[in-house]
C-alpha cells in the first residue's frame, strides 16, 4: 500500500473535521485533529477553528516539540493541546492519527467522574477493550500530558474527566471510528442503567475476546483510499456531468451536439 501525499491528508483531516460537526461530537471551535505526515512532522488543525469550516489551507505542519515547521504563512496558531498530541506519537510509534472531540454522551460520562471500562458489548471490547478515565487536569497543560501517560499505552481511546475523550488509530478513519465506538458504547451504558441494571459479560469471556482482539482488528481495518490522480478525478467528474444529462425516465437529451441514450432497463 503506497503512502498519501500531503494533499490528500490535508483532504482528509478536512472531510474527518466535517464528520465530527455533523455529528455534534464538536462544537463551535472543540476539538482537534491530527495525522503524522513523517517521523519528523504532523499535519494538525489549528487553534480556534471550526472543525466543520475547515479548508485544506487552514492546517498547519508542526514538528515533534510542538512548533511550527518551516516558515508557514497559518491564518492561525498551533493549537494549545498539540503537547497531548505528541504525548500520544511518543508513546505509541504505531499511532498514525489522533482525534480529540466532545462526544454529548461520552463527555457526560467523563463530567460525572465515570469510567466506560465496564465490559457490556463484545464488539467494544475486541475494538477497544474498555475506555479508562483520567483524572481532571487543565487543557493544554503538562498535567494534562501527567494524566494521560500511564494510560495510552494500553488503550486506544480515553475519557478525560470534565473535558472530552481523545482517540487515535494506524490512521485517520480508525482514529475517527474508534471516537464514535466509544460515543455509541456511552448511549448504550446510559440506556443499560436507565433500565436499571448492566450485566457485564463473564471475566472468562473478555479474556476470549481479548485473544481475538488482534485478528479482529486486522479484519474490521478501514480501507485505506488512495491519492486519487488528475485523470481519475477528470473522469470521475465527466461521468457525473453525463449522468446528470440524462434523467431518470430515459430521456434523450443532446449536450454540445452529443447526443447521450439511456435505456430504461427497469422492470
Amino acid at each position: 500500500m503506497r503512502m498519501n501525499g500531503e494533499a490528500w491528508l490535508r483532504r482528509e483531516v478536512v472531510r474527518i473535521g466535517r464528520m465530527l460537526h455533523t455529528r455534534e461530537y464538536v462544537a463551535a471551535t472543540d476539538g482537534n485533529i491530527s495525522v503524522r505526515l513523517n517521523d519528523q512532522h504532523l499535519l494538525a488543525t489549528p487553534s480556534g477553528a471550526c472543525k466543520g469550516m475547515l479548508e485544506p489551507d487552514d492546517l498547519v505542519v508542526v514538528d515533534m516539540d510542538g512548533q511550527l515547521a518551516g516558515r508557514q504563512r497559518c491564518k492561525r496558531c498551533v493549537s494549545s493541546e498539540i503537547g497531548m498530541h505528541l504525548l500520544i506519537y511518543r508513546l505509541r510509534p504505531d499511532i498514525k492519527a489522533i482525534v480529540h472531540a466532545h462526544p454529548p454522551t461520552a463527555t457526560g460520562f467523563a463530567a460525572a467522574g465515570i469510567a466506560l471500562d465496564e465490559p457490556l458489548i463484545a464488539e467494544v471490547v475486541l475494538a477497544l477493550k474498555s475506555i479508562p478515565l483520567a483524572r481532571y487536569a487543565t487543557p493544554g497543560t503538562d498535567e494534562l500530558q501527567d494524566t494521560l501517560a500511564p494510560l495510552v499505552p494500553q488503550h486506544d481511546a480515553i475519557l478525560m474527566a470534565n473535558h472530552g475523550g481523545v482517540a487515535y488509530g494506524s490512521d485517520l478513519m480508525r482514529a475517527y471510528l474508534n471516537m464514535e465506538v466509544v460515543e455509541h458504547f456511552a448511549q448504550i451504558a446510559l440506556v443499560a442503567n436507565k433500565v436499571g441494571r448492566s450485566n457485564p459479560l463473564p471475566p472468562e469471556e473478555v479474556s476470549r475476546l481479548l485473544s481475538l482482539r488482534e485478528k479482529y482488528r486486522r479484519l474490521a481495518a478501514p480501507r485505506q483510499v488512495e491519492e486519487e490522480s488528475p485523470v481519475k478525478r477528470g473522469r470521475e467528474a465527466v461521468r457525473t456531468m453525463l449522468a446528470r444529462l440524462i434523467d431518470s425516465s430515459g430521456l434523450v437529451r443532446t449536450f454540445l451536439g452529443i447526443t447521450v441514450i439511456a435505456a430504461n432497463f427497469s422492470a
